[in-house]
């Protein structure tokens, strides 16, 4: 599969705006008192899950992009 030039510069963007937000959330949630209570809390936990499976997405879709930017360069 040949990606254009554009969508790999959005998938690059995406991967940026994710490893922006995400890190962000988390510091967020970590200050939040309903996170903790002699340890996480499921509110924790949940939110921890849904950041790390994200920032994982985040870091693929931008390997991708990369890989597709890359290739466009060269031709």
């Amino acid at each position: 599969m040949k990606l254009s030039r554009g969508a790999s510069l959005f998938l690059l963007a995406f991967a940026v705006w994710s490893w922006i937000i995400w890190p962000t959330f988390l510091r967020n949630i970590w200050n939040d008192p309903r996170s903790w209570d002699n340890g996480p809390t499921g509110f924790f936990t949940v939110h921890l899950v849904l950041v790390i499976v994200s920032l994982v997405l985040g870091t693929t879709i931008g390997v991708l992009g990369w890989r597709g930017f890359a290739a466009s360069r060269r031709k």
